[in-house]
């Protein structure tokens, strides 16, 4: 009797800590065993693995098939706002600036919002994944803005400005912590800074925790000192530094200590500040534990495709932290590993940000880790972008060795629907990667989402999504390259896939598919 009074105060205290839907703090899964997906990462600790899916399996993986597709009206040929997936329902943003609530089974939108009709006409793509707890749907948008909307109604319950600068943007999606939302802030300050006219540059990157019932500033942490005014280049236009240091990424926590974990991207001009750099967090106040920096400099804009010139003297390697970083044990100690765009994936001691090891898997620009990694309990999966070919790896946790590499198939960018589109493939993986147990799953850029076996790397299933859709909404549109910024999603056995992504090269699209299995498997 008493053990049976204490399981139950234990249970009413999790309640009470952790809002419905998320994902307990001490276990990869739902507490409930039910199969959701409720935030870009899965989970607080980052595994992009979910861990309570029973249908998808190394045995029936190769029987999945088209359900349903949505496609997303006035498309600009990219999606990548990755969908959560709570209580039968699939929750994903457009980059028409809105954000659909359809039905998992069906694809029947059970409600839209837009955000037009808080932030005006201009255009406002929707980037990042929501994240879905406590009957509330948190997301960013391009403008800097952070919602919460009512997850029955689509209704807004607020708006808050994670950063007042005129290029942040929000890209990373939101880590909801207990009360806490906490988001990275990134900016387009890159692209304006193309532009010679343009006094570049004064963004900083920052990490910010809003309460998450009334999305009011907790605290923030900038990742650069404030710019000042440095010069002036030939033509007069003024030069500020430092900036930049952008944080791209979805964080990540341990739970256990309420350290949070965020990686940065790379300076816009000067060579100050954490750029290139994992910087873990006090969740609670803010306060900085631990830095560790990658690459430094690393000073770099699209000014740079042009060569080295007054605003670009040094072009660096741009090797941001793009990807999410991992939580997780090996033996008695936890850690933190997180993949960047120079191909590396790192292991860190989360208590003192020691290295632990550094795994080498591509070499050279555009050519590593872009978006996030998958921690499954016994090996990490890391895919590699435009690293001739990219390849998805299996990594040892505690050693960091390669265990297997899955390179894309020499003919993927001339068979199937990418053939029609040669000039816009490569041989990338651009996207993060996911897994379920005995399965990993990871997108390209010839428009392929494949399933691979956790212990060997053989692909057990593959499917062309470059190719017409007629969406449940009835719509008609095409399939593209596997939309980056994200990844596949599992969940109740279904898997979702956006379709459709360009930046610099890629196959433009604007598709949301849903597999699933035959009745009965």
């Amino acid at each position: 009797m008493r053990m049976t009074v204490f399981r139950a105060l234990r249970a009413l205290a999790v309640a009470l800590l952790l809002p419905t839907s998320v994902t307990p703090a001490h276990a990869a899964g739902h507490p409930g065993g039910r199969s959701e997906w409720p935030m870009w990462q899965h989970d607080v600790r980052g595994s992009r693995h979910n861990a309570d899916e029973v249908r998808i399996t190394r045995r029936t993986a190769a029987d999945l098939a088209p359900r349903w597709a949505f496609v997303f009206p006035d498309s600009d040929g990219m999606q990548s706002s990755q969908p959560a997936v709570v209580d039968g329902g699939v929750y994903v943003g457009g980059h028409n600036g809105v954000l659909y609530a359809l039905d998992a089974r069906t694809g029947a939108t059970r409600w839209s919002f837009d955000t037009h009709a808080v932030t005006g006409p201009a255009p406002n793509p929707l980037r990042d994944g929501p994240t879905v707890a406590g009957g509330t749907v948190y997301f960013g948008d391009s403008k800097g803005g952070v919602y919460a909307l009512d997850q029955a109604t689509g209704r807004l319950r607020w708006r808050t400005a994670a950063d007042t600068h005129p290029a942040a943007i929000i890209t990373g999606s939101p880590l909801l912590w207990r009360d806490v939302l906490i988001v990275g802030v990134s900016s387009k300050e890159y692209l304006f800074a193309a532009d010679d006219d343009y006094p570049c540059c004064t963004f900083r990157g920052s990490t910010v925790a809003l309460d998450a019932r009334t999305g009011a500033l907790r605290w923030r942490d900038h990742t650069t000192p404030p710019p000042v005014r440095t010069g002036e280049t030939s033509t007069g236009v003024p030069v500020f530094a430092p900036s930049g240091a952008a944080v791209w990424s979805s964080p990540a926590i341990d739970p256990r200590t309420g350290t949070v974990f965020v990686g940065t991207g790379n300076n816009y001009s000067g060579t100050g500040g954490d750029s290139d750099s994992v910087i873990a967090l006090d969740a609670e106040t803010g306060r900085r534990r631990w830095t560790q920096q990658a690459t430094h400099p690393d000073t770099w804009t699209l000014q740079c495709f042009k060569g080295v010139n007054e605003r670009c003297p040094v072009p660096g390697p741009n090797h941001d932290f793009g990807a999410s970083p991992n939580v997780f044990r090996v033996g008695d100690r936890t850690v933190v590993g997180v993949g960047q765009k120079s191909g590396v994936y790192h292991l860190f001691d989360a208590a003192t940000g020691a290295v632990l090891w550094r795994t080498a898997l591509s070499s050279g620009q555009a050519a590593g880790i872009q978006w996030g990694t998958s921690y499954d309990g016994r090996r990490i999966y890391a895919a590699t972008y435009h690293a001739h070919p990219g390849a998805l790896h299996a990594i040892a946790p505690a050693t960091g060795a390669v265990l297997w590499r899955a390179e894309l198939p020499a003919d993927a960018c001339t068979t199937g629907g990418a053939a029609t589109v040669p000039d816009a493939c490569d041989l990338a993986h651009g996207t993060a990667v996911s897994s379920v147990p005995g399965v990993v799953f990871e997108g390209s850029e010839d428009g392929r989402i494949r399933a691979y076996a956790a212990e060997d790397g053989r692909v057990l299933w593959q499917y062309d999504t470059v190719r017409e859709f007629t969406g449940v909404n009835g719509l008609t549109g095409r399939g593209g390259s596997i939309s980056s910024a994200g990844g596949a999603v599992v969940a109740g056995g279904m898997l979702f896939v956006n379709s459709g992504y360009v930046f610099g090269t890629g196959i433009r699209g604007g598709v949301l598919i849903a597999f699933g299995l035959p009745r009965g498997r």
